[in-house]
């Protein structure tokens, strides 16, 4: 008996792997709760080709904002069709000085491809801290890979255009900045793990909206 188990365990995986091979689509339910391998499946007699079809994408965000930038997103939440499908994209709008700070997509690689303007965009390698960055401009595309620190800063005189892609429906993200100092970590916390010293810790509390 023991013999024919392994046996059973591929077989199962097989018949597993078939299953998923051979569903086209899991347009995301949203009504439902999503779980570590995403939303379930919507019935496919609720399904339409308007599942397929994203139009948030076309209009630029408002970059009247703190970074002077806006990200517009088409994850899963706002794109269903894209569940289970392992991709996503998204459009960053940036105004005259606008930044996208240091951040991570813990989830996910990115593309990002330059529409309009001029972007200086760059990665921080998490083994040696190692920087790669480059200006960017029309037509220019560069990756970021997943869960790696990264920003983009657009260096032109005028309005910067991008859209980016995901490896994954929901990318997930964190902003350094708002992780330090957009919270209620005690400032005698932050100033330890950071080096820097109280006052400048309570300024940028105070522009983020943190206490503590």
């Amino acid at each position: 008996m023991k013999m024919f188990l392994p046996i059973l365990f591929i077989l199962c995986l097989s018949f597993s792997a078939s299953y998923a091979s051979v569903q086209d689509f899991c347009v995301a339910d949203l009504s439902m709760s999503e779980g570590p391998a995403g939303y379930p499946c919507k019935k496919v007699s609720g399904v339409s080709v308007d599942s397929f079809v994203y139009s948030g994408l076309g209009t630029a965000g408002n970059t009247t904002n703190i970074i002077k930038a806006a990200v517009t997103p088409a994850f899963v939440a706002q794109f269903p069709g894209v569940n289970g499908l392992g991709i996503s994209a998204a459009r960053l709008d940036l105004a005259i000085g606008g930044v996208i700070p240091m951040h991570t997509h813990p989830g996910a690689s990115e593309i990002l491809v330059v529409i309009e303007g001029t972007i200086c965009a760059g990665f921080i390698s998490s083994s040696a801290n190692i920087v790669y960055f480059k200006t960017l401009n029309k037509g220019d595309i560069m990756v970021f890979p997943q869960g790696l620190l990264h920003f983009q800063i657009n260096s032109g005189k005028g309005l910067a255009l991008a859209f980016v892609s995901f490896s994954s429906p929901n990318p997930g993200l964190q902003i350094l900045d708002f992780a330090l100092f957009a919270n209620n970590l005690p400032t005698e916390l932050v100033t330890t793990t950071t080096f820097l010293d109280a006052a400048q810790v309570k300024k940028l509390k105070g522009v983020l909206g943190g206490t503590g």
